[in-house]
């Protein structure tokens, strides 16, 4: 019974830290903004800066300790780091359900959303069988016992992950899990359907009564039900709090709003233009790449000229700052502006590509990967 309960647990735990890692590893800029929340919340911003390079440091471990583990190579260390990690984590996700301050851990990615209260539990569980792998670590027994294997194994386990994250972030996730994915329709998935139920709230009465000083919360609905209103003696107390009590129907994109420098909404505008049109995400022009944004200068005037394609750059920069940087890069393209949350989910770069034709995404791309003039012609805009 011991040998089995050490397999599997030695399974479980491999398996899940090689597919965590793994998922993490596939979106490693979007692991690296869930980071920089953590970092707000612990008063840590000069680590923001290197918030990616720390992701992809995270994403690689997972997946070699995951691999050893299998492997049953160094199972002492590998049981130490790996008692190391979870422990860290489950403070992290603790923290994050206590206190409310991360509203979604990341521990899968966007793959497989979780609730701060669900990552701490997936959390507490992992800690329980690593524990046990930690008392129980010189039972593990290694596939093979040839030092030279065990090294080679460990390099291309390591190389292979790093290689993969390097893809990733310098290109895009292979797969696209958030919904700005390349034949999604934003319109549709922004619309509410007819009928669906919208979110339920009740107005809660903070009530105190005059004689007695008797304290009560109350609900909209019981303050007429009771009818204590007709009572002068209650009298609320502060400003009445709203309340959700069911969640309803809530669109895949619910935060997008495009406007330009007045204020002035061009969101149905751009993204239901029944023509094929470019549009460039540099949600930062602060640390955008300015030789990339270049390149895509050029191929919006070449796309105007000679296909009459509508460009637009979209940042969440303030007016101030987008006109001089607009001036310092004589841009031909639009600018309009949105919040930077919508524009880090459309593509994960900066900047990055999205080709729209009425409201679908036909392709996007990260400016390292974006095609020449001629490719986009003769693909879309000559047809």
């Amino acid at each position: 019974m011991k040998k089995i309960a050490l397999n599997f647990a030695r399974i479980f735990v491999g398996v899940l830290f090689i597919f965590s890692g793994l998922i993490k590893a596939n979106d490693p800029l979007g692991f690296g903004y869930k980071l920089q929340e953590y970092f707000e919340v612990f008063h840590l911003p000069f680590l923001s800066g290197i918030a990616t390079g720390i992701a992809i440091l995270l994403c690689v471990m997972e997946i070699v300790l995951g691999a050893l583990l299998l492997f049953g190579f160094w199972a002492k260390k590998v049981t130490a780091g790996l008692l190391a990690v979870i422990i860290f984590f489950t403070f992290l996700t603790f923290v994050s359900a206590f206190f409310k301050v991360v509203t979604s851990c990341g521990c899968f990615g966007d793959a497989i959303p979780l609730t701060p209260w669900q990552s701490f539990s997936k959390d507490l569980v992992l800690l329980v069988l690593i524990i046990y792998l930690f008392i129980h670590k010189d039972l593990i027994r290694p596939i093979t016992t040839n030092r030279s294997w065990q090294s080679a194994s460990l390099a291309i386990v390591l190389c292979a992950s790093l290689l993969f994250s390097q893809y990733t972030y310098s290109r895009l996730p292979i797969l696209d899990f958030l919904p700005y994915k390349v034949g999604a329709s934003i319109p549709q998935l922004m619309a509410i359907p007819p009928g669906a139920q919208p979110d339920e709230f009740l107005i809660m009465y903070n009530l105190s009564n005059k004689k007695t000083k008797e304290q009560k919360v109350m609900s909209d609905k019981d303050y007429l039900k009771t009818e204590i209103w007709k009572d002068e003696n209650w009298e609320i107390v502060g400003t009445p709090e709203k309340k959700l009590i069911k969640k309803g129907y809530e669109p895949k994109i619910k935060d997008l709003l495009i406007s330009d420098a007045s204020g002035t909404d061009y969101t149905k505008e751009l993204i239901e233009n029944p023509y094929y049109n470019l549009i460039y995400v540099a949600y930062n022009l602060n640390d955008t790449d300015e030789e990339a944004v270049a390149k895509l200068n050029a191929l919006a005037l070449n796309a105007a000229e000679q296909f009459n394609i509508r460009t637009v750059l979209l940042t969440s920069n303030s007016a101030q700052d987008a006109l001089a940087f607009s001036k310092k890069m004589k841009l031909f393209t639009e600018v309009f502006y949105a919040d930077a949350v919508p524009l880090k989910s459309m593509v994960r770069a900066n900047p990055g590509v999205l080709l729209l034709k009425n409201g679908v995404i036909i392709d996007k791309w990260h400016y390292n990967a974006v095609p020449s003039f001629e490719v986009l012609s003769e693909k879309y805009f000559s047809k």
